[in-house]
């Protein structure tokens, strides 16, 4: 079985700035004829407040022609604690009504993947809740399968011990109840995007792998100094029983733009409210 992840896409058709990397990025997946795609978010350049990207986004998606899952980002449904995109209620229907569940479970051959939508974590919103009690019922109903996480934030940058990020990294609120649950339960990769970055690294046992994006850098000046590299691809994941073997991938002929040559037109002032619109 052959999975093939995916991260910050950032599609629009009224924003089109990145969209000459989606053609690339759709005949890599076509040629390595995977069996399931994930995408880790920030699949649309401003879905939260422009239907239409959502609607383009799911368009393209099922053009692939593969089956695919998807969790939001923070610019597909709001951000938890954003004054000017707060998750609600009419964001994640609209979610919903284009990819799905924004949370959902998949299990292929002896791995258990676990869809999470991070940006429900701190919110307060009521679905909050629900993904908690959902997941504690998911992990333990595992059994005897490896799971492997997958969400758009990162749990940390560097390891668990340190001191909140911010913008880049789960909720702190949320952080400690997540953590013992990967080390409860055996967790044997989290997988997420958001960071524009790639990068892999092994904590108490777990990978935890940060999926590049396919549409955009983002320079020193926009994002703090962090692990991980800066460059365009996709994660392959290859599944054999209960073994899942990850790569990280330089898919041919994406072009390396840079947000900060464009932040004004793709995300002007007030979207300033975040540190980085990544």
């Amino acid at each position: 079985m052959r999975i093939i992840q995916i991260s910050d896409t950032h599609l629009s058709r009224i924003k089109p700035h990145f969209a000459d990397n989606w053609p690339p990025l759709a005949a890599w997946i076509a040629a390595q004829n995977p069996d399931l795609v994930i995408h880790t978010g920030d699949v649309t350049v401003d879905g939260a407040d422009v239907e239409d990207d959502l609607r383009y986004a799911a368009e393209l998606m099922r053009s692939l022609g593969v089956r695919f899952r998807a969790v939001p980002g923070n610019h597909d449904v709001g951000d938890a604690g954003n004054p000017r995109q707060p998750v609600t209620a009419e964001r994640l229907a609209r979610w919903r009504a284009y990819f799905g569940p924004d949370w959902w479970v998949e299990d292929i051959e002896g791995v258990r993947l676990v869809g999470l939508d991070a940006m429900l974590l701190g919110s307060g919103n009521g679905e909050e809740a629900a993904q908690a009690a959902w997941l504690d019922r998911v992990m333990q109903a595992a059994s005897d399968r490896q799971i492997a996480w997958f969400l758009h934030r990162p749990l940390f940058l560097n390891n668990p011990d340190e001191a909140d990020t911010g913008y880049w990294t789960v909720k702190p609120e949320s952080f400690s109840r997540l953590i013992e649950l990967v080390r409860r339960h055996s967790v044997i990769l989290v997988a997420s995007g958001h960071l524009h970055k790639a990068h892999q690294t092994v904590y108490d046992g777990t990978r935890y792998l940060w999926c590049p994006a396919s549409s955009f850098l983002v320079g020193p000046e926009t994002q703090p100094a962090m692990a991980g590299e800066r460059r365009l691809g996709a994660a392959l994941y290859e599944v054999n029983g209960t073994a899942l073997e990850p790569s990280i991938i330089d898919v041919p002929g994406l072009a390396p733009y840079w947000l900060d040559d464009v932040i004004d037109e793709v995300y002007p002032r007030p979207q300033a409210d975040n540190p980085s619109p990544g």
